[in-house]
């Protein structure tokens, strides 16, 4: 049972809803499509905007590398700095792409078998934590990602799971958002520390906590 009665368009309840086209409201597998194509839009902005983020950091870290083989301490300091500042950034967006990755596939996996009222209170969960996490660093995402939030919320009431403001909170999701949360987390850093090469010893801040928290 995936706890909707309009989870498909073919029985008699949902021709007549198609008749009557002033109230006409999608079937609930075909808002969860579209909710799927969105989230995968964002993904692909984020990881546009990773690699751009990735190619400013090796502009900035070669200047940087220049700057110490002149003893220009300084200079060197300087650049390194900002490459901190650069990978904090990406890091966020790192951990963000692969987290919705994840909540995709989750996604498609619900859209397949139609386990709803199980499977969506955690993806909606992690969504809300992305968002919250990425709209400092790319509000367009971040609002659109509000939108797609709501409307898994929606998914949620309609299939009968209980909602509450504070279970969506990064600090009492529950168990299985903070999972994928982790998954993506740990996947990301393992990235990250392919594509993002050590600053030089002594010219670089220590990067702060910046990433999605675990």
């Amino acid at each position: 049972m995936n706890g909707f009665k309009d989870w498909d368009s073919d029985s008699s309840e949902q021709i007549h809803t198609r008749m009557n086209m002033l109230h006409h409201k999608a079937p609930m597998k075909e808002q969860l499509s579209t909710a799927i194509y969105r989230l995968k839009v964002q993904q692909n902005k984020l990881e546009s905007a990773s690699m751009r983020m990735q190619q400013h950091d090796k502009d900035i870290f070669a200047k940087c590398v220049s700057a110490q083989m002149s003893h220009d301490s300084a200079r060197a300091a300087m650049y390194a700095n900002e490459c901190a500042e650069v990978r904090k950034i990406a890091k966020v967006m790192l951990q963000s792409q692969l987290a919705l990755e994840q909540v995709s596939i989750r996604l498609e996996t619900i859209e397949e078998f139609g386990d709803v009222a199980r499977m969506m209170g955690p993806v909606a969960g992690v969504v809300r934590t992305i968002k919250s996490q990425i709209s400092g660093v790319m509000p367009e995402v971040g609002f659109e990602l509000n939108q797609i939030g709501d409307l898994l919320n929606n998914f949620v009431a309609e299939a009968g799971e209980p909602l509450g403001g504070s279970s969506y909170d990064v600090t009492t999701s529950n168990e299985e958002s903070q999972r994928i949360l982790v998954e993506a987390g740990t996947i990301a850093e393992q990235h990250f520390k392919e594509k993002f090469p050590d600053l030089p010893n002594g010219s670089a801040q220590r990067l702060g906590e910046s990433g999605i928290a675990h």
